[in-house]
């Protein structure tokens, strides 16, 4: 496909650790030059050239509608009597936050589209006080994820105070009364060096009604790492305060604890828990006054462990709920309103999520939780002031959001919230395959497709293979129009997750990042095999990290690969440090300033291994203007050097979307992103879509 918009290369060189690193592209690094703005404008319309004519784009946003008309709805939090859940009803652009008391009757707390009718705010976290009276809350504007942190009257309705800025991925942890809480905040800009306005956190103690920027207590971080990030929570009672440290995105926290029963919470007195240890460890105490320690220490899979919070070194931990040989333990909560008390542990076998109870002193196994099927559970909720009913979110290929309700008296579990929409889910069938990757590591791939259907299909390829995230079964509207239209879709769960614990996640990063490609390849050859596709039907998707993941595939295996959806992704592995919240990544990746750790980043650097005379797949790269964690710049780098270098016919195109970021977004727009990326890899594969008029491939 050409022309291309044109990119002026620049002979722009340099010698790092005696490697000549060439990056004739840096130019469209800076987004407010004037040939960048001029090189993307040229972009769009070579994008809507292109993609404006497929008629299938209609139909499809038509179906994904539908199948988001489900809505969607999430587990209650508990507070003083009151619940606090979110919800999204058909045709809502955003999920609101909702608070019901006693009675029942439910009230709007949070309507992000009724206090930005343009969809750009989204509500970014929220934490009500110990009593239900006072809600903090979190929100941000045009993608940025630069929270914005507030205090609300939950009976009026009425904001308490805020906005204090500098809040992202603040956590909140009220003392009793509503009247003060812990949280971080990053430092203002004119304390910190140059270029580190995005580091730099601290944990204050922050009393309701003052001033922040000349009242707030420093609590923790004066000194530490600039990426560290903090997580900090008292316990129900108001006695015990945790603070966890991490390296940014590392795989292991320092933990202290404080009484503050012996100590005020302007000057606690914090006791190491756990310091300078390879593991990622958190404490909760309970109120039996036990600590609660969950830990991947001596563990890769986890196990839960007790001690008393007074001394709770290492040596005087006891295992409770101990690993599981094959289950990953996600997640606990404790059900005490019993002749009995019991644990509820939650865990993934394979990806698929469970549920097991337990005697709450002994950490004998007693039995199982009902779940409705083979899919994902997420956030097991207990009464925080004790109880016998703990909720828990499902979801799995066929299934929107629900919530179920389990009741330990009579061991049974009940729906007890479904998403609000009705909607017609196409007939599916999925099933777990297990294939050997390069060096015999057995992995696994959910597969979905319709029943029946045999032959070679067009497939897409799904990854993301990083930084201990799990790719789980769940509903996915763009899943179910792929499936519906006859294609196969495949989810591979890669080595650098967690589906197989801590250790497979280390098996796929630093050094060993080279194993995550090796079994996204693996999974490819594997569909190929096994007759469900051919490589000329063949797409692969993934986003952020995952972005990584198939711009490495698309340069290491261009001829196993037809068509490639690259989102917001990293792929200047060279200098990803430099930009968004790239620091906070150099645990998972390693550093460019290191030589050892440069040889790995620059041995599959998609950008440093575009090669001339090569026939890359067809690529789509979408990008996200408000982007504040991976800068579009990569994208747009690597965009340039695949359109001047390539080889074949298929196109090479740039999807720039101003005014979101790399999170959430209105629902709107995420039927629109969905769309076209579905459009794309269909008309690349043959895959013949709703309302499609013709089969004819993108040809400029």
């Amino acid at each position: 496909m050409r022309p291309y918009p044109p990119a002026r290369r620049q002979d722009t060189v340099e010698d790092l650790h005696g490697h000549r690193v060439a990056d004739p592209y840096r130019w469209l690094e800076d987004p407010d030059a004037a040939d960048t703005k001029a090189w993307l404008a040229a972009q769009e319309k070579l994008f809507r050239k292109v993609m404006e004519p497929l008629p299938a784009r209609e139909g499809l946003r038509r179906r994904l509608g539908e199948l988001l008309g489900a809505g969607s709805v999430g587990a209650p939090t508990w507070r003083g009597g009151r619940r606090f859940f979110m919800r999204r009803a058909p045709g809502q652009e955003h999920p609101v936050l909702y608070t019901a008391g006693p009675d029942g009757s439910e009230r709007v707390l949070i309507d992000p589209i009724a206090l930005d009718a343009d969809g750009t705010t989204t509500l970014d976290g929220w934490q009500p006080d110990k009593e239900g009276r006072r809600l903090a809350y979190k929100l941000s504007s045009g993608g940025d994820e630069e929270s914005l942190l507030y205090v609300m009257d939950v009976a009026s309705g009425e904001r308490v105070e805020g906005p204090i800025d500098r809040a992202r991925y603040s956590t909140i942890a009220w003392l009793p009364d509503g009247e003060a809480y812990f949280y971080t905040r990053r430092l203002p800009a004119r304390d910190v060096p140059e270029g580190e306005e995005q580091y730099h956190w601290r944990v204050y103690l922050h009393r309701v009604g003052t001033e922040p920027d000349t009242d707030d207590a420093l609590i923790f971080g004066d000194g530490m790492d600039k990426t560290n990030y903090y997580g900090v929570s008292v316990s129900r009672d108001g006695r015990w305060l945790t603070v966890s440290a991490s390296q940014g995105t590392a795989p292991r926290n320092d933990l202290w604890i404080a009484d503050l029963s012996a100590s005020p919470p302007e000057a606690p007195e914090l006791r190491a828990v756990q310091v300078g240890v390879d593991a990622g460890t958190g404490l909760r105490v309970g109120r039996d006054g036990r600590a609660y320690i969950f830990t991947d220490r001596d563990a890769p899979r986890s196990r839960l462990c007790v001690t008393d919070p007074a001394d709770p070194s290492y040596e005087t931990w006891r295992d409770l709920v101990p690993q599981d040989p094959e289950a990953v333990l996600t997640d606990f909560a404790i059900l005490d309103d019993l002749d009995r008390p019991v644990l509820l542990a939650g865990w993934t076998r394979h990806a698929i999520s469970e549920i097991t109870v337990h005697d709450l002193e002994t950490g004998a196994r007693l039995g199982t939780v009902p779940t409705p099927g083979l899919g994902s559970i997420s956030g097991i909720v207990e009464h925080p002031e004790g109880g016998h009913e703990a909720w828990f979110g499902y979801t799995d290929n066929v299934t929107p959001s629900s919530v179920m309700r389990y009741d330990a008296r009579t061991g049974e579990t009940a729906p007890w919230a479904s998403s609000p929409g009705t909607v017609e889910v196409p007939e599916i069938e999925t099933r777990q395959i297990v294939y050997t990757s390069r060096d015999g590591t057995e992995v696994r791939m959910l597969v979905a497709s319709r029943p029946g259907l045999s032959g070679p299909r067009p497939t897409v390829l799904y990854g993301y293979g990083g930084f201990n995230v799990s790719l789980t079964p769940s509903y996915s509207a763009s899943i179910l129009a792929w499936v519906e239209a006859g294609g196969v879709y495949a989810v591979a769960n890669l080595r650098g997750g967690s589906e197989e614990g801590e250790e497979w996640h280390r098996a796929g990063m630093r050094d060993r990042k080279q194993n995550v490609f090796d079994d996204f390849h693996a999974a490819a050859e594997k569909l190929i095999a096994d007759g469900l596709t051919t490589p000329s039907q063949l797409a692969i998707s993934g986003g952020s990290n995952g972005g990584l993941l198939v711009g490495a595939a698309l340069t290491q295996r261009p001829d196993l690969y037809q068509a490639v959806v690259c989102s917001a992704p990293l792929l200047d592995m060279v200098r990803y440090e430099r930009f968004g919240l790239g620091e906070t990544w150099n645990d998972e990746y390693g550093k460019a300033d290191d030589p050892e750790e440069f040889g790995w980043l620059i041995g599959y650097s998609p950008y440093h291994h575009v090669h001339a005379g090569t026939a890359y797949p067809a690529v789509l790269f979408t990008t996200f203007a408000g982007d504040t964690r991976v800068d579009p710049l990569h994208a747009r780098k690597m965009c340039a050097a695949l359109q001047h270098t390539t080889a074949s016919d298929a196109p090479v195109l740039l999807r720039d979307e101003p005014e979101v970021g790399h999170g959430s977004r209105s629902v709107s727009r995420s039927i629109a992103l969905m769309a076209d990326t579905l459009a794309f890899m269909a008309a690349q594969t043959g895959l013949a879509l709703p309302d499609e008029l013709t089969r004819d491939l993108i040809a400029g």
